[in-house]
């Protein structure tokens, strides 16, 4: 696997320092015998974004988090599945990935979108269908990124030297279905989705080894963990605030759910129960199922669901919903942490918020 030819960028927006030059007078100028005046700077005029869709609010509690002036802003389009959306602190950039065509993009306010990562998740000779990209990313403790891949079955690195590392491959010597999303403990562990939805055939591809959708845990020393083999479509992933609950999206279009399980001290889950039902709004033919979801730093989850993003209370109680009216993948937190940027389907885009995502 190679990063494209916009490496020197990479290395630039993870850190790396850029020359600047000298202000100062025209020393040739016979005129400039006086410093002269500098002219006033104009003020920056903000990019104004086409908008789409609808935000409906259902409980009064969800306008103290998305305020009645919202808009849902489309920032870029064009994807084939938009996916895993992670925003860069250090240096304003928000990465996602193009699961089919195998690509990660990264967006920045003022620039716009460019290739990133080509391919991000699928690196055999051979042409393949299906979803082969990288889907979930995040970013490790370090600044670098973390991807779950599709095709080549496996969660890896990337660092800033552009150096790749697998950190996991194998359950007990079978090779996962294809990790789809994940999101860090605090004490460094990492948890993660394993179905099938990387294989070409999905449930039944004969590629598949494990018989199994799990969620698992990868520990500092490198060890895998099963922490449970239950679901038939475990998908988004992400801990509550004080990691005491561990919340799964199940994308099953029969038993579309959301489960919330307790975590044990020694990082291991309780038995889990239903969180959130969205088979009613299923029901009702809004688009989509649940899939990725982040927490804010109350504890409330944005989760996209039937219709969008829905905006669910700690008590598991439906608040709102931003409505995209388009299958919706996932979400992510991003700028100072209020701003909840979207993946849907084929778009890019972000909604203004008025709290704060956890880890922010």
């Amino acid at each position: 696997m190679k990063l494209i030819k916009t490496l020197p960028f990479f290395l630039a927006i993870i850190g790396m320092t850029h020359m600047g030059l000298a202000e100062g007078n025209d020393a040739d100028c016979p005129d400039c015998v006086a410093p002269v005046k500098k002219a006033k700077a104009a003020k920056a005029v903000p990019h104004v974004y086409p908008t789409f869709g609808s935000i409906e609010c259902l409980d009064p509690a969800f306008t103290k988090l998305i305020p009645a002036t919202a808009k849902i802003e489309k920032l870029a389009e064009g994807f084939k599945w938009s996916e895993g959306p992670v925003w860069n602190k250090k240096n304003g950039v928000l990465y996602f990935s193009d699961v089919p065509n195998n690509v990660v993009f990264q967006w920045k306010e003022g620039v716009g979108t460019r290739e990133f990562l080509m391919p991000s998740g699928y690196t055999g000779a051979a042409a393949r269908g299906g979803e082969p990209g990288s889907n979930g990313l995040t970013l490790d403790r370090n600044g670098n990124l973390v991807l779950c891949q599709h095709g080549d079955r496996q969660v890896t690195r990337l660092n800033a030297n552009g150096q790749w590392t697998t950190l996991a491959r194998y359950w007990q010597f079978s090779r996962f279905n294809s990790p789809n999303d994940l999101v860090y403990k605090s004490n460094g562990d990492l948890y993660f989705t394993d179905p099938p939805y990387g294989l070409v055939g999905n449930v039944n591809d004969p590629a598949k080894e494990i018989n199994f959708s799990g969620v698992y845990r990868l520990g500092k020393k490198g060890e895998v963990t099963l922490l449970t083999s239950e679901l038939s479509f475990p998908n988004g992933i992400a801990f509550s605030p004080d990691e005491k609950t561990l919340y799964v999206a199940v994308s099953d279009s029969k038993d579309p759910v959301i489960m919330a399980y307790p975590v044990k001290a020694d990082g291991k889950l309780a038995k889990g129960k239903i969180f959130f039902d969205a088979a009613p709004l299923a029901k009702m033919g809004l688009s989509g199922s649940p899939d990725g979801l982040k927490v804010d730093k109350l504890g409330n989850l944005f989760a996209t669901g039937p219709g969008g993003v829905l905006v669910i209370s700690t008590q598991g109680k439906h608040l709102g919903t931003i409505n995209t009216g388009q299958p919706t993948a996932n979400c992510g937190w991003g700028d100072d942490g209020s701003t909840l940027y979207i993946t849907a389907n084929h778009i890019l885009c972000r909604v203004k918020t008025t709290t704060r995502g956890q880890g922010f």
